[in-house]
């Protein structure tokens, strides 16, 4: 998701006006660092940065694989076992807002180490819950430490370099965004058929360790400051609201009818409803609404959250059919995904290098389309269908989503008006983390109803009621990427005034530039 995982792939920009200070030897003036600057000059805060967001972004795609086991292990269901990924993706989105405000009262660095050390611990937690209430409540507990990982660790690195090198510097951090979540099935896999489940979660005990002792040594320190008021009131209505929503979703996929969907709508609605009355009229709001005012902005992010539902969403279910629909071990299921991993890893520096010259709009329309065609390829899956068809189908995908996830997400940052792109950020990571929430609860509800549907129509089996099921499923999300790519078509270069231009130059002439 990701996450990022996520799916990732967000970041966050702290305030302009927070004028937080990194000790270095010297200061440089802007140009001189734009001329002079080196990707060596920051692989120490990248590398930290990286250990993090791998941690933390790794762990919101190993439950796909190790779902079966879970579901044995804890003797529970499909639809209560989701909440376990569904719980973790709203509870990263309910502290990403707050990544500016306590980065701005305690300090970027501190508070970066903070929630490493926090999602470390409730990973061990997760390796010990007995039952699936304690396993979602305990991943809860990894969202709230790990949900602001990775907008602090992005902000430090893009405003690291200069603008000229964006692109560039994005996309390479973009590697792991996209290499974790694609990653994570054949870890998983391989603990789950090797060891057990628990070592889904105890494996991130090392990497949080090794993460922590990086940025303590890597990271710069940051100035402490007074800050405004929390929103207080936001902070209450947002998780309402999301969680609302993401069960209406859910159940929705189900039927649209029942009491549970009405109920989840009306009280997410009014949530909904309230939480954007109040945001507007804040003066320093939990997110920044008033920026959908700008409609490169507003395009640019649809595009991203349309790419999210499909790419996300498809992490889950191609797993699932593997293991369910082919017979395929955790171990085996696992390492299919990885086409898809190389195709991506070989495609992400590509798309932000190219994203520099012909900026986002060919990327996401070529991007989509790559991965639309291969969601379409798999909603022809039978029975009978061939490893080198599926592995075909993650190809696409992979080659796709490496070439258009980082310039969309690059492209929204871009469009917003610099004194707003603190504020922006959190907005983005947050609304993209509630977005792999509504895609893993509707789509794996469709999936069900799909499947009921054709084990009471057809009167197939279940092995072919369910490949049956996922074709429809995979149908549904060939669609979602397809309209991603038609509405890029109306994707345009941001326009960059002075003020913003003159913003660039000031925050790249500091050493952090916050």
């Amino acid at each position: 998701m990701l996450q990022s995982s996520g799916v990732g792939n967000t970041f966050f920009n702290f305030m302009n006006e927070s004028r937080l200070t990194m000790t270095t030897q010297s200061a440089v003036s802007s140009a001189p660092a734009e001329q002079s600057f080196s990707i060596k000059s920051i692989i120490g805060p990248v590398m930290a940065v990286v250990v993090g967001m791998i941690m933390v972004i790794l762990d919101s795609t190993v439950v796909n694989v190790a779902m079966p086991n879970l579901i044995e292990y804890f003797n529970t269901s499909v639809s209560t076992m989701q909440w376990s990924i569904t719980a973790y993706t709203l509870a990263l989105s309910a502290v990403i807002p707050l990544a500016g405000w306590l980065t701005d009262r305690y300090g970027a660095k501190q508070i970066f180490l903070i929630t490493i050390v926090l999602f470390t611990l409730g990973s061990v937690l997760c390796s010990l819950a007995q039952t699936p209430e304690q396993l979602i409540l305990y991943r809860i507990i990894q969202g709230l430490g790990g949900g602001m990982v990775s907008p602090i660790g992005m902000a430090i690195i893009f405003r690291l370099a200069p603008p000229g090198k964006q692109g560039s510097i994005m996309g390479v951090l973009g590697v792991p965004m996209m290499l974790a979540p694609a990653i994570g099935p054949t870890l998983s896999g391989f603990l789950v058929e090797y060891a057990s489940w628990h070592w889904i979660f105890l494996v991130n005990l090392p990497i949080g360790i090794i993460a922590l002792l990086v940025g303590i040594k890597y990271l710069p320190k940051f100035e402490q400051k007074s800050v405004p008021a929390l929103d207080v009131i936001g902070m209450v209505l947002a998780p309402i609201t999301f969680a609302s929503l993401a069960y209406a979703v859910s159940e929705g996929g189900k039927d649209w009818g029942s009491t549970q969907t009405v109920t989840g709508l009306i009280v997410g609605g009014v949530a909904l409803i309230l939480f954007i009355m109040i945001e507007l009229r804040h003066k320093q709001p939990l997110l920044e609404l008033r920026v959908f005012g700008s409609s490169d902005f507003t395009r640019g992010i649809i595009i991203s959250w349309l790419s999210m539902m499909a790419l996300f969403g498809s992490f889950l279910l191609v797993p699932m059919y593997l293991q369910t629909a082919k017979g395929f071990s955790p171990m085996e299921s696992g390492l299919m995904s990885l086409p898809q991993v190389i195709m991506s890893g070989l495609f992400m520096p590509i798309g932000g290098k190219l994203f520099d010259r012909i900026g986002a709009r060919p990327l996401a329309i070529i991007g989509l389309c790559l991965v639309g065609s291969g969601l379409f390829m798999l909603s022809q899956i039978s029975v009978d269908t061939g490893t080198g068809y599926v592995i075909m189908t993650l190809i696409l995908t992979g080659a796709g989503m490496g070439l258009s996830m980082m310039p969309i997400n690059t492209h929204i940052l871009k469009a917003a008006p610099r004194r707003l792109v603190s504020r922006v950020t959190s907005l983005t990571a947050a609304a993209q983390q509630v977005v792999v929430s509504f895609a893993v609860a509707g789509l794996t509800g469709y999936f069900s109803s799909r499947v009921t549907h054709y084990m009471a129509t057809a009167k197939e089996d279940q092995v072919a009621a369910m490949t049956s099921a996922f074709a429809d499923t995979f149908l549904f999300a060939a669609y979602l990427a397809l309209a991603g790519a038609v509405l890029a078509l109306i994707l345009r270069k941001p326009k960059v005034g002075q003020g913003d231009e003159q913003s660039d130059k000031q925050a790249n002439a500091m050493s952090l530039g916050h």
